[in-house]
């Protein structure tokens, strides 16, 4: 069978999610990074098809922990063409990998949901279609006070028989799992998530500061969408938002589209975090890339008008994708592009235990990168080797 032609990517440097590359050299074939070398070191394969980016950086291509949905499907449909469609979707905006992420449903729904997707997961990779690495179960343990559009009668206190219904019918392949911390028996479940290998990110919560370091305590590594369905900030009563701000081993989400979160938060959040342990998210329902509608959210229905996705009067998840929230940050918080692209490469593959999976480059693995501007503006996607709409010459 023949080989495909040799592609080699050039910019101005590489981020390989360790260290930065000046004047880079990237050969990819068969859909995987052959190697990675400086361009003084070797000379460029007279066959090769080569895509020059002047002035930009290529990275990994990002991971995002929690998306609902993109390109009209939602990932609770767990069928294929919808999995494919919204995989399709990411890898267009720089997505590789991602963790197909639940809403509060009935318990029997959200059975047959994860089931679904666990076989999903477990197909090939396929090329230019991001890859579910696992499920992210945000409900049904969270609180009714910061609920959210999370349907009330669907939510359950923590329980770890529920839990462990679930965890089997995913099939082992629950990675992430957002619960209240305030709730009875979250630290219990939270210890006992951990011991089978899913880390537990604190959000839809109300907690005070004591219940929310209990949770830390039980091995809780990370907080779900910060500022968003959380108990306000009070100098007496820091509360969850405090203690996710102050602790600085803990992981924190934020949906960076100016919508959610305003500059000034983002800006507090970066400070805060940096770029160790902040982490970019896109909390996308099925409306991402599609024109203005009615669309779904698990089991109910979504206005989506003028960039806002609203529900029964709440935000309903985002219209974001995390090449845009990638922009932002640089334009909110100021960051260095290098430590900007860290949010949603290394820390997200980190807090979920997916190094060997995504966040990085290596001679050996799938070639999944990006090409992004010193804005942080999305340049090109690579996904497996296919590339999307590159500057391309010729040698």
């Amino acid at each position: 069978m023949m080989q495909s032609m040799p592609t080699v990517l050039t910019a101005e440097r590489l981020f390989d999610g360790a260290t930065l590359l000046d004047h880079p050299v990237v050969e990819i074939e068969d859909g995987r990074i052959s190697s990675i070398s400086p361009r003084a070191a070797r000379a460029l394969p007279a066959d090769a098809r080569v895509l020059d980016f002047p002035g930009a950086t290529l990275a990994p291509a990002f991971l995002d922990v929690h998306i609902h949905g993109a390109a009209g499907h939602d990932a609770m449909e767990a069928t294929p063409a919808a999995l494919d469609a919204i995989g399709g979707f990411l890898a267009s905006r720089g997505t590789a990998s991602f963790l197909a992420t639940t809403v509060t449903a009935p318990l029997d729904a959200t059975l047959r949901a994860v089931s679904g997707l666990a076989k999903l997961i477990a197909r090939p990779a396929r090329e230019a279609v991001a890859q579910p690495l696992g499920i992210h179960l945000e409900g049904p343990f969270l609180s009714h006070a910061k609920r959210g559009v999370q349907p009330p009668e669907h939510l359950l206190v923590p329980d770890i028989t529920t839990f462990d219904r679930l965890f089997e019918a995913a099939e082992g392949h629950v990675r992430l799992m957002t619960l209240a911390p305030e709730l009875p028996g979250a630290a219990e479940l939270t210890a006992h998530a951990t011991r089978r290998g899913v880390r537990v990110s604190l959000g839809h919560s109300d907690a005070t500061a004591a219940e929310t370091r209990a949770a830390i305590a039980a091995g809780a590594v990370s907080a779900t969408h910060t500022f968003n369905a959380m108990r306000a900030l009070d100098h007496r009563e820091p509360g969850i938002l405090g203690v996710v701000l102050t602790e600085s081993a803990l992981f924190a989400e934020l949906i960076c589209d100016g919508i959610h979160t305003a500059p000034e938060m983002v800006r507090l959040w970066w400070r805060a975090k940096g770029p160790e342990h902040a982490i970019l998210v896109t909390d996308a329902m099925s409306a991402a890339g599609m024109p203005d509608g009615e669309y779904q959210l698990g089991g109910f229905t979504v206005q989506v008008a003028e960039g806002r996705a609203i529900a029964r009067g709440v935000l309903a998840g985002s219209l974001l994708t995390l090449d845009r929230a990638l922009a932002n940050l640089v334009a909110f918080a100021g960051a260095p592009l290098e430590q900007a692209l860290r949010a949603l490469t290394v820390n997200p593959a980190t807090m979920i235990g997916a190094e060997d999976e995504a966040g990085s480059l290596a001679a050996g693995q799938p070639a999944n990168l990006v090409a992004v501007s010193a804005a942080g503006r999305l340049l090109a996607s690579i996904v497996r080797g296919q590339a999307g709409a590159p500057h391309e010459k010729k040698i």
